[in-house]
C-alpha cells in the first residue's frame, strides 16, 4: 500500500506541472520573405523598364510621372477648370482597361459610368489615386505597375496576377461634398 500511495503521490506531483511548450520542428529564416521581396523588386523593375519603353516610343504625348507610382498623359485638358476631387466628392467617371499592348481587356461601355466617393469607396490602388487629378471633362491616359492595378490577384476574371494596365479616364461629373466646400 505505501508504494501505491508514493506512485500516486508522484503522479499527482508530475501531473499538476505545466505543459511544457513544444519546440518548432523547423526554424524559418526569413529566407521565404527575402526572397519574396527581391521576385517583387525584380518584377517591378521589369515592368517600369517596359513603361518606359512605351514612353519613349509615344513622341506624340508628354506623360508625367505621378508620386504614387504610375504615369499619364492628357488626351484632353480642361484649363478652364480649377477645382479637383476631395474626400468626400462624388464623381461620374467611365475608363477601360487594356493591357500595355493595346489589347483591351474592359471597354468603357463594359464598365459603364462610374459613380465613386473619393477615398470612401474602393477602386484598385492606381485608379484610386488617378481619378483625385482629374478636373471636370478632362480624360487622361494612365500606365500602371501591376502593384499600382490588381497585384499578385488578379481581378479574378479577365485580368491576371501581375499584370501591369493602360487605362483611359474620364472625369464627367464631381458633386462637391458639403465639408469640401470649407
Amino acid at each position: 500500500m505505501r508504494i501505491f500511495l508514493a506512485v500516486l503521490v508522484v503522479a499527482i506531483f508530475v501531473g499538476c506541472q505545466g505543459p511544457e511548450p513544444r519546440r518548432p520542428v523547423e526554424v524559418k529564416t526569413g529566407s521565404f520573405f527575402k526572397e519574396s521581396i527581391e521576385r517583387t523588386k525584380k518584377l517591378l523593375a521589369e515592368e517600369e523598364k517596359t513603361i518606359q519603353a512605351i514612353i519613349a516610343k509615344d513622341t506624340a504625348n508628354e506623360y508625367v510621372s505621378s508620386p504614387n507610382g504610375f504615369w499619364y498623359y492628357y488626351e484632353s485638358k480642361n484649363d478652364t477648370a480649377t477645382y479637383l476631387p476631395r474626400t468626400g466628392d462624388q464623381i461620374l467617371f467611365s475608363y477601360n482597361l487594356m493591357t500595355l499592348d493595346n489589347d483591351t481587356i474592359y471597354s468603357a461601355s463594359d464598365i459603364g459610368p462610374t459613380s465613386h466617393v473619393i477615398d470612401k469607396q474602393q477602386l484598385f490602388p492606381g485608379l484610386q489615386n488617378a481619378v483625385k487629378l482629374l478636373k471636370i471633362n478632362e480624360k487622361v491616359t494612365f500606365l500602371f505597375p501591376s502593384p499600382m492595378a490588381f497585384g499578385y490577384q488578379g481581378d479574378n476574371k479577365a485580368i491576371g496576377p501581375k499584370t501591369p494596365l493602360k487605362s483611359s479616364v474620364e472625369l464627367h461629373t464631381i458633386i462637391i461634398a458639403n465639408d469640401s466646400l470649407n
